[in-house]
């Protein structure tokens, strides 16, 4: 990835390879618990941004908005959550099709500042893994407990394992707040019995709540020991009210309610993500998510027909591979694989095309011998399977205490 002088990023092509496999990976997650994918615009009107009171409120942090001469105004968007309350009000809402999970990775705009800007961690247009779920109070509990169990098994796919929890809790001597004391106390323990059950250590911190609804954040710990807020989950009892939107639904009782609305993102910006992630694990991702697993070296001009034979196979069989067919000493082609950090070489040669072998060589473990091509395969399917992450470098540059390489 590269970013441009606007604070915008580019997503080149290897960069790119690994935030769809990412992307690929949260949707079938997605899809396992219950999530419905929707798309919205980058843009909105602006009364829907002044309904939710993100405009003029966070005027200082969007770009202006675009005027036409019939007096419509419209604004680059600067959060996904009222798209998708606009897909919630479509028609009325029973309380029998409660929760309604709708997810979205969707490309929102915030006017940072030119001293704000940060490589790929502070932008101006970024991706947020997004999603909105509509429920009643009875299931606040247990959403937020499905968001924080999720939020966790994403990071442990991904070897980020040094997080801590800050529930972000009402300061009652603030008048910012909007609800009642007894709304946010419930809510706020809600929150509380979720971790304590998950086994979770947390901080709750007065004054860190969104002033619609307390949350969650997990705080990630880079290889530098710098902390970054990614994933978030937080509840909200502000845009459904009758201030806001008014979202209703017809509860047992056949009374109208408002729902609550859970905000959440595993990842929180894709972007933000990636600029981390690339730290944790200085550029040598795990052979699931890295954008070429494979590179198939021959030994010689000689075995350069089965050289594409095998990287055909191993393309057929979904791996992201290359082949190195060129006249160099073989010592010269693994020395390249290794600082292009690939996780796995298949070296070939004239015995290996008659035997329909291949000698496997690990960007971590070295040389592992020759084995068949079939078994080969076989053997690195189960690790894409398995998302196994087998080394990070979170701490490891010696910054903070708990420095340390984490070997998995």
């Amino acid at each position: 990835s590269q970013t441009v002088g606007s604070g915008l990023i580019l997503w080149l092509p290897k960069g790119a390879i690994i935030r769809q496999t990412l992307e690929d990976y949260l949707k079938g997650e997605l899809r396992k618990r219950g999530y419905d994918a929707v798309y919205t615009p980058n843009v909105g009107r602006v009364e829907l941004y002044e309904i939710s009171g993100h405009f003029p409120y966070y005027s200082d942090s969007q770009f202006p908005p675009i005027e036409f001469e019939d007096g419509e105004r419209y604004l680059l968007k600067p959060m996904n959550c009222p798209h998708h309350i606009m897909i919630y009000q479509t028609r009325p809402r029973s309380y029998k099709e409660l929760p309604l999970r709708l997810a979205e990775f969707g490309t929102v705009y915030r006017y940072e500042k030119s001293g704000q800007l940060n490589g790929m961690t502070r932008v101006r247009g970024f991706c947020q893994d997004d999603a909105h779920i509509f429920c009643t109070d009875d299931q606040v509990e247990g959403e937020f407990r499905g968001c924080i169990e999720m939020t966790k098994y994403v990071l442990q796919c991904l070897g980020l394992n040094n997080y801590r929890v800050r529930l972000g809790f009402r300061d009652p001597k603030s008048d910012k707040y909007v609800g009642s004391p007894e709304v946010w106390e419930r809510a706020q323990q809600s929150l509380v019995h979720v971790c304590e059950s998950l086994g979770m250590e947390f901080t709750a911190e007065e004054g860190e709540a969104a002033f619609y609804g307390p949350k969650a954040d997990f705080v990630i710990t880079d290889c530098i020991g710098r902390e970054w807020q990614l994933g978030t989950v937080q509840l909200d009892y502000n845009l459904p009210s009758a201030e806001r939107f008014n979202l209703g639904y017809v509860g047992a009782d056949t009374a109208l309610h408002h729902p609550v609305i859970s905000h959440r993102a595993p990842l929180g910006s894709l972007e933000r993500f990636m600029g981390v992630l690339i730290e944790h694990f200085a550029g040598a991702f795990p052979l699931w998510l890295a954008a070429e697993q494979i590179r198939v070296l021959t030994v010689s001009e000689k075995s350069t027909e089965y050289g594409q034979k095998v990287e055909a196979e191993l393309r057929e069989n979904g791996f992201r591979v290359s082949g190195d067919f060129r006249s160099e000493k073989l010592g010269a082609k693994i020395r390249d694989g290794q600082l292009e950090l690939i996780p796995y070489m298949f070296v070939v040669g004239p015995r290996d095309a008659e035997q329909g072998m291949v000698s496997v060589r690990d960007r971590i473990d070295g040389d592992l011998g020759a084995m068949p091509l079939a078994d080969a395969i076989a053997r690195l399917k189960a690790e894409v399977a398995e998302r196994r992450v087998r080394k990070t470098y979170s701490g490891s540059a010696g910054m903070v205490e708990k420095a340390g390489d984490n070997e998995y």
